[in-house]
């Protein structure tokens, strides 16, 4: 079963609710997607090497089908766990160097399961909060491996997540041949995204910041050119290191108002 999105976690509700409303205040929302990253167009450089393949993204019904040369991985589900999700203020040097740390607007301090949202049927995944007017340029946050001591309450909701942070179902086709995978990685990273230019919340105003986790680029071999059978990324296997790589190169955070997934600042990025 796939989990829920980020729009029904009740602890994001208390969040905004506990929050002030008024006219110093706007609506900060975020968002989630796994759109495919737009490619960048250069002209090649004199006697460089040709450019990698490119995949191709389709979404059906409930699912993404990413496709290159005559091998596909079909994605049916993808879930994260995230924790310590924050909005910095210009002024301020880290969210997480100070305890309580006022210049920094928590989306989710403790651990949550979200879905990236897939195919066509998907709803988007979204939370928000109401933030203090002011200049915000990065948006730092946790890809978190679920601790059965200190997470045990999540994991009692979650079982099966002991020791995982990302977890993705689907199937792989290589040579005609078809099968079915369970990806999942241990992988314990920090990150932090600049939003460039920063973004303004003022007057009441709403804003919407997208994490785009681009889905496509997860089973990518290293010369990008080929499709690697997503459970060779398992713990131990060949591929670990190579998956757990493209998954943080997928990230990229901006500033996304009218909520199409593209980049406000950079339309059609």
């Amino acid at each position: 079963m796939k989990s829920s999105s980020f729009a029904v976690l009740a602890i994001a509700a208390a969040v905004a609710a506990a929050a002030c409303s008024n006219s110093t205040t706007g609506a900060l929302s975020l968002s989630l997607s796994s759109r495919k990253a737009p490619p960048i167009v250069a002209a090649p450089a004199f006697g460089s090497a040709p450019a990698s393949a490119a995949t191709v993204v389709v979404s059906a019904g409930d699912s993404t089908v990413i496709a290159l040369g005559s091998d596909t991985v079909i994605l049916r589900s993808v879930e994260l766990v995230l924790k310590k999700i924050e909005l910095k203020r210009v002024e301020s040097s880290s969210c997480d160097s100070i305890a309580d740390n006022g210049d920094c607007e928590e989306f989710e301090s403790g651990a949550a399961l979200v879905a990236l949202p897939l195919g066509t049927t998907a709803a988007p995944a979204q939370i928000a909060v109401n933030a203090p007017d002011g200049l915000y340029d990065k948006l730092e946050f946790k890809i978190h491996k679920v601790d059965s001591t200190a997470d045990a309450a999540f994991l009692a909701a979650h079982p099966g997540f002991g020791g995982v942070s990302i977890k993705v179902t689907g199937t792989f086709s290589h040579a005609g041949s078809r099968s079915d995978f369970t990806y999942t990685t241990s992988l314990d990273a920090s990150e932090e995204m600049d939003l460039n230019p920063p973004i303004t919340v003022s007057g009441g105003t709403g804003i919407n910041v997208t994490l785009r986790m681009d889905v496509s680029t997860w089973y990518l071999n290293a010369g990008k050119t080929a499709l690697v059978d997503p459970a060779s990324g398992n713990a131990g296997q060949a591929n670990e290191s190579l998956v757990q790589n493209n998954i943080e190169n997928s990230i990229h955070a901006f500033r996304d108002n009218n909520h199409d997934g593209a980049d406000d600042d950079h339309e059609g990025s």
